[in-house]
């Protein structure tokens, strides 16, 4: 089937004109050249913006839509978080986002030379639910050929199922029986009838429907807070996807219907993000808090230092010369003692995946915690894999920018793997816009249906 998907539009943050109005007017109220430029380059609407709030850094990408061929990437900004500015992947402090926000912004367009306003937005964290359903459909009359009305029914019917188990599962870790959820992602996974795997369903004729359809739900409290800070920021929202998802198109590229499978693992700083691809179908994605500020936090604990030089240390690792040598052997138990928590994080969540076949031998690594050389060690030379279902040991890849197709960096900044949830919001905001339109095809009809 591939991966047929829609990212859910979740709101619009309308730009506030009247101030705008006033920022382009000079003292007595008649546009200046530079003011004039400035507005030119704002009305812009052939740009997309990435905005990937994570909990060690906000990273801003802007991209030029293409007319016929790929993305390219011509602007980014980076911008470090406060330490309590997130908490377990969510947004914890709105004002100091917003604030930290504005300074990634302020270096992509900068070099962009372009504003944006244009944005998808990720979202990551342990509340955040994803899960491939199976649904069997049985028609009434096999004979006449299944419409776009009845395709509506069966993708209300996964969505409000799924959408209550999502909202349960959060009611009972939040200790919090009236909590609101709200639908993020979308994907069919497979289709078939009577038997027969399909890829257009529409105008099929038979009986027995099956159809395997992912579904990501979040809590309207991180929605809210995702809202808020892009209207201070005065973007328009296009969407807000889930981070592995985002991730897994990515790597898709425009092979929608091909047969990629592997594992995807974005290992942020407070979160390890995990989503299982089968034949370009996403499977599923699950969440541990478990990231690249753990092994900082007991690397300070064990040299008793501060965070902040404990992260210098920390990239340092590579460099001896660069840590003293009397705490080389001190940092080197603290990350072998954190990678096996880690390293069981990671075993505990392939376990919920409940998978019908073998997990996909490719491991693709992704996230600023993903460059901790033990930690790629540890995947690729230990038995941890042993009691999962996989045929045989994993391969384990670092996933860089020149790994993912259709994008490509016309800037002077260098994109590696911490980089790659970025490039993967870029693609969801292409789906989102080129499914917006009237499209007679059988592909837009349910691009229109997953997002209602």
């Amino acid at each position: 089937m591939g991966f047929f998907s829609k990212t859910v539009n979740v709101t619009k943050a309308k730009v506030k004109a009247a101030a705008d109005a006033v920022k382009a007017t000079g003292a007595e109220g008649i546009p200046t050249d530079v003011e004039r430029e400035l507005e030119t380059k704002r009305n812009r609407d052939d740009t997309i913006l990435a905005l990937d709030i994570g909990t060690e850094f906000v990273k801003a990408v802007i991209a030029k839509q293409p007319k016929d061929g790929n993305l390219e990437v011509i602007g980014v900004g980076k911008a470090h978080q406060g330490a309590s500015n997130m908490y377990a992947g969510a947004i914890a402090d709105i004002p100091a986002v917003v604030e930290v926000c504005e300074k990634a912004l302020n270096q992509a367009e900068k070099m962009a030379g372009v504003t944006s306003k244009t944005v998808v937005v990720g979202i990551a964290g342990e509340l955040i639910k994803g899960n491939t359903s199976t649904v069997r459909y049985r028609r009434k009359n096999g004979n006449k050929p299944l419409t776009e009305q009845e395709m509506a029914l069966i993708i209300k019917r996964v969505q409000d199922r799924a959408g209550e188990q999502a909202r349960k599962d959060i009611a009972d870790e939040t200790n919090n029986p009236t909590v609101e959820v709200r639908l993020i992602n979308s994907a069919i996974v497979s289709i078939t009838i009577d038997g027969y795997k399909i890829s257009n369903p529409v105008g099929f004729k038979g009986t027995d429907v099956v159809i395997q359809f992912y579904t990501a739900f979040a809590p309207l409290v991180h929605i809210s807070a995702i809202e808020k800070v892009c209207a201070e920021l005065q973007l328009d929202l296009l969407a807000v996807a889930v981070e592995p998802f985002a991730v897994c198109r990515a790597c898709l590229g425009d092979e929608l219907d091909g047969n990629f499978s592997a594992i995807v693992m974005d290992i942020g700083g407070g979160t390890t993000d995990i989503a299982v691809i089968d034949d370009g179908g996403v499977e599923g994605t699950k969440m541990f808090g478990i990231g690249g500020r753990s092994f900082t936090h007991q690397i300070a604990e064990a040299l008793n230092v501060d965070f902040d030089t404990a992260e210098k240390y920390k990239l340092s690792i590579n460099n001896p010369t660069k840590v003293p040598a009397d705490m080389r052997d001190k940092m080197a138990l603290a990350i072998q003692r954190n990678l096996a928590v880690w390293l069981s994080g990671v075993q505990i969540t392939l376990e919920e995946f409940k998978l019908n076949e073998m997990l996909p031998n490719k491991i693709f690594l992704c996230g600023g915690g993903a460059g901790l050389a033990e930690l790629q060690d540890v995947l690729s030379t230990t038995d941890w894999f042993k009691e999962l279902p996989f045929a045989r040991r994993p391969v384990i890849h670092l996933v860089n920018s020149s790994d993912i197709p259709g994008i490509e960096n016309r800037t002077s900044i260098s994109l590696d793997h911490s980089y790659v949830t970025a490039l993967g919001l870029l693609r969801v905001a292409l789906d989102t816009l080129v499914g917006m339109p009237d499209d007679g095809g059988i592909k837009g009809k349910i691009a229109k249906l997953l997002q209602n």
